[in-house]
C-alpha cells in the first residue's frame, strides 16, 4: 500500500474540506468539551497526515490512539456515516506505530541527560522560584567548567552537594550561592524522584531523528508515547513534551521550500503546558512554535479550551477544528465568543450559536488554502477513522514493541563515568590524603620522657605486661574501626544511595 501525495479528506459539508500538505506545518489548533469527539478528530488527522508519508509524534492520555495500529471495521455506525458523509472508496486499514514509554513499560524508554534538559526547563520542572533557578544555572555552569557531566539525577545531588559545600570558593566569581536555595533543588529534586522522574534522565538518550520515519510502503510512522501513567505528574509531562520540542527546534535544520512537514506533533492536554508558566519560559514556547515551521515541523494544540492558549500563541495556529463547548458559566461563555472570533466568518450561519449546538462528531472546521488564507468556516462532520476506534490488547502492543525498528536501541541503561562517579573518587582521594596527613604528624610528635623520682620504681609482673599490651591493642582496635565507620558516614551523607 502506497502512501498518497495528495490531500485527504479530514471533514465534510456542502463542501470537502482537506489540509493542504504545504500549509500543514502552519500549525492547528482541536479544541471542545469532553466527549465530543477531539482523540477521533486528533486520529483522521494523524492518519492523513501518515498516508502522505508525514510521520507524526501524539501522547497517549487514555490508550484509545494505540487502536491506530490496527485495522478498523466496518461497524454499523461507521457504515452509517460513511453512507450520510458519501465517502467514495473509504476503505479500513492499519497505520505503522511505534510505541513509547518514558517509565519503559509500554513502549520503548525515552530518556534525555540532565545536561540535555538544561537549567531553563528543569527549574520548570523543579517549579523553581527566580533565585533558586539562578543558583542551579550556576551548578551548570561549575559543573562544565570542571568538566563533570551531568547526565542523571544522581549526578545533579552529588554536583550540588559539592557547590553547597564549597560555595565559598565560587561565590566571588559566579554569584551568591545560598545554603537555603540548595537545600531547596534537592527537596525538589526528591519530591521529582518519587514521582518516577528518575526513569527519564540517563543514557542511552532519545535520539529525536528516530520520530522522522517512514515504513517500506512510504506511509509516516506514528509515534505514539503512553502517557496514562505520565499524566499523574502533570509539570513532568508538559516540560517532557516542551523538552521534545525544542530538541527538534534544535537540532533541525532550516528548509527554504516546504512541500511537506518532517514531522507532525501533537500537544494533548495543552492547558498544562501554559498553566503558571514563568514568562521567560513562555517566550521561549512563543518563540519555538513561531520559527519551528521553518524546521518543517507542525504543532497541533489539543485541549477543551482554546482560552488555555496563549494570545501570542493562538493566532499562529491556522488549521483549525472546533467541537462543541458549553456555555453554562460566564468563563465558558466568554470561550465560545472567543472561540467564534478566532475564524473566518461564514454568512451562512452564527458561529457563536452553531458551537453550542453541535453533535458528537460534528465540528466548525476551517483549514488554510495552498496561499495560506484561512478558508470559511464550515459546519461539518469528521471523517470516520480507517483504523479501529480504541485501545489495542498488551499482548498486540507487546508484538509490535517487539518488532519495532528501534527495539533494543534504547532498553539498555548505560551509567558511564560523569560527575557522581569523579566526585566520589575524588571524595575518596582527599580522606585518604588527610588520614595520611594525620599519621604523619602523629609519627613526628616526640614522646614525653618518663618522670624520674627518688624512689625505684617496681617492675610489672609478666602477667601486668600483658594485661596493659592486651589493653593498647583493644583501644587501637577499636579506634580504627571507629575511624573507618565515620568515613563511611561522611561519603553515605555526602552521595547518598546506591549507585544504579
Amino acid at each position: 500500500m502506497a502512501f498518497s501525495s495528495n490531500p485527504t479528506l479530514i471533514a465534510k459539508s456542502d463542501v470537502e474540506l482537506h489540509i493542504q500538505p504545504r500549509m500543514a506545518n502552519r500549525h492547528g489548533l482541536i479544541t471542545g468539551a469532553t466527549g465530543t469527539g477531539k482523540t477521533v478528530s486528533l486520529q483522521v488527522l494523524a492518519e492523513s497526515f501518515s498516508m502522505q508519508g508525514i510521520p507524526c509524534f501524539m501522547t497517549d492520555i487514555k490508550g484509545d490512539l494505540s487502536g491506530v495500529a490496527n485495522k478498523g471495521s466496518l461497524n454499523p455506525r461507521i457504515a452509517d456515516r460513511v453512507e450520510k458523509m458519501g465517502l467514495e472508496g473509504y476503505e479500513n486499514r492499519a497505520f505503522p506505530v511505534v510505541f513509547y514509554d518514558v517509565f519503559g513499560e509500554q513502549g520503548h524508554p525515552m530518556r534525555t541527560t540532565i545536561l540535555e534538559m538544561g537549567p531553563l526547563l528543569l527549574s520548570r520542572l523543579l517549579n523553581l522560584n527566580d533565585t533558586q533557578s539562578g543558583v542551579l544555572n550556576i551548578v551548570f555552569k561549575i559543573a562544565d567548567e570542571n568538566g563533570l557531566m551531568l547526565l542523571d539525577l544522581k549526578d545533579l545531588n552529588a554536583m550540588l552537594e559539592y557547590v553547597g559545600n564549597n560555595r565559598g570558593q565560587f561565590t566571588t566569581s559566579h554569584g551568591n550561592i545560598s545554603p537555603a536555595s540548595i537545600g531547596a533543588i534537592k527537596r525538589n529534586l526528591m519530591m521529582l524522584e518519587d514521582q518516577g522522574a528518575a526513569s527519564f534522565f540517563g543514557e542511552t538518550a532519545f535520539d529525536i531523528h528516530d520520530l522522522l520515519q517512514t515504513d517500506a510502503h512510504g506511509m509516516g510512522v506514528l509515534n505514539i508515547l503512553s502517557a496514562d501513567r505520565l499524566m499523574h505528574s502533570p509539570r513532568v509531562y508538559s516540560t517532557f513534551l516542551l523538552w521534545l520540542l525544542s530538541e527538534l527546534y534544535d537540532q533541525l535544520p532550516e528548509e527554504t521550500q516546504i512541500e511537506k512537514p518532517k514531522l507532525v506533533f501533537f500537544f494533548d492536554e495543552a492547558h498544562m503546558l501554559f498553566k503558571d508558566t514563568p514568562r521567560v519560559l513562555l517566550e521561549k514556547i512563543e518563540l519555538v512554535v513561531r520559527l519551528i515551521r521553518s524546521k518543517g515541523v507542525g504543532v497541533y494544540f489539543v485541549t477543551q479550551n482554546p482560552l488555555d492558549v496563549p494570545d501570542t500563541v493562538l493566532s499562529q495556529l491556522g488549521n483549525r477544528i472546533q467541537h462543541a463547548l458549553r456555555a453554562y458559566t460566564p468563563r465558558e461563555q466568554k470561550a465560545v465568543k472567543a472561540a467564534a472570533t478566532t475564524f473566518r466568518q461564514n454568512p451562512a450561519f452564527h458561529t457563536e450559536t452553531v458551537i453550542t449546538q453541535l453533535g458528537v462528531g460534528e465540528a466548525l472546521v476551517s483549514f488554510l488554502d495552498e496561499k495560506g488564507v484561512p478558508g470559511m468556516v464550515e459546519r461539518a462532520m469528521i471523517c470516520p477513522p480507517a483504523a479501529q476506534i480504541g485501545p489495542i490488547t498488551p499482548e498486540e502492543r507487546s508484538r509490535l514493541i517487539n518488532k519495532s525498528p528501534v527495539f533494543g536501541v534504547y532498553e539498555r541503561y548505560i551509567d558511564r563515568e560523569s560527575a557522581f562517579e569523579i566526585l566520589k573518587k575524588r571524595m575518596e582521594k582527599e580522606l585518604e590524603a588527610k588520614a595520611e596527613k594525620t599519621e604523619k604528624e602523629e609519627s613526628k610528635t616526640p614522646t614525653k620522657p618518663a618522670r624520674t623520682t627518688r624512689t625505684t620504681k617496681r617492675q610489672p609482673t609478666v602477667l601486668e605486661d600483658i594485661s596493659r599490651q592486651t589493653g593498647r591493642a583493644i583501644t587501637r582496635n577499636i579506634s580504627n574501626q571507629l575511624g573507618r565507620e565515620i568515613v563511611r558516614s561522611i561519603l553515605g551523607s555526602l552521595f547518598g544511595g546506591k549507585r544504579r
